[in-house]
């Protein structure tokens, strides 16, 4: 059971990946991400089913589109290949349960904002508001079938806390915090805090952290200033993986 459920982490992961390099590419340009087809970013050539294969069309054609021949990022794969990464991560965590849907999603949520954000220092609402919408969804089914009500009750303490102290952060200095991350943080509380409240302090403060050393060895190196923005969404999206993968060690007493 253990081995399919990796399998399928995997198929869907790199699928979903592949739709979430469209979501990262259209809907900061307003977008549709159902229609037209996806095409080549060079030539807008329209790209075959069999060119549009995971992971696996790329490689194929050594990275360069059919028709044009130009060079197709490899920014592409690697975004199939973490969410395929990610989607192993939350199977292998939870396992048969009713928290993997909503940690799927969730999962899915933090690649397609953390690339859009640092790409175009953007959250999109059109990307946070229907990913918060579903994994609260997926949550309350979790908690009807469970009876888990009160892991629910937490979840939802969790984001509205989590949505006061960023608002506070973006209400006394808009300059230091954009509000799409007061509107991205709820949902990583919300998520975080199925799994216990002290699951969505660990990944606030590794977002906080890990932030922090990357924008002074930046500074250090003379490559940005201190007044220079950062795509803190990519932070709080590696802080909140972070406590999905580590939060396991976390003593039982204290979740």
């Amino acid at each position: 059971m253990t081995t399919l459920l990796i399998v399928a982490a995997v198929l869907y992961g790199v699928m979903i990946g592949s739709f979430l390099n469209v979501v990262i590419y259209r809907v900061p340009l307003k977008k549709s991400i159902s229609k037209p087809r996806s095409a080549c970013p060079q030539c807008d050539n329209p790209i075959a089913p069999r060119d549009n294969i995971p992971i696996v069309s790329w490689l194929f054609l050594r990275g360069k589109c059919r028709h044009c021949g130009l060079p197709i990022s490899v920014r592409y794969p690697l975004v199939e290949a973490l969410t395929g990464g990610l989607f192993v991560l939350v199977a292998l965590r939870f396992g048969w349960s009713w928290t993997l849907p909503a940690e799927v999603i969730f999962v899915s949520g933090l690649v397609a904002l953390a690339f859009t954000d640092l790409d175009h220092l953007l959250l999109p609402r059109a990307i946070v508001y229907p990913v918060s919408g579903l994994v609260a969804a997926a949550l309350l089914v979790a908690a009807a079938a469970q009876g888990s009500w009160h892991r629910l009750l937490i979840a939802a303490i969790c984001a509205a806390v989590e949505f006061a102290f960023l608002f506070s952060i973006h209400f006394i200095s808009p300059r230091s915090m954009g509000f799409g991350d007061v509107r991205f943080g709820p949902l990583i509380a919300l998520a975080l805090g199925w799994l216990g409240w002290r699951y969505a302090f660990v990944g606030f403060m590794a977002a906080n952290l890990t932030g922090a050393a990357v924008g002074l060895a930046l500074i250090a190196a003379g490559r940005t200033g201190r007044k220079t923005p950062i795509p803190f969404g990519v932070f709080l999206s590696l802080g909140a993986v972070l406590a999905i993968a580590f939060g396991g060690l976390i003593p039982a007493n204290l979740r």
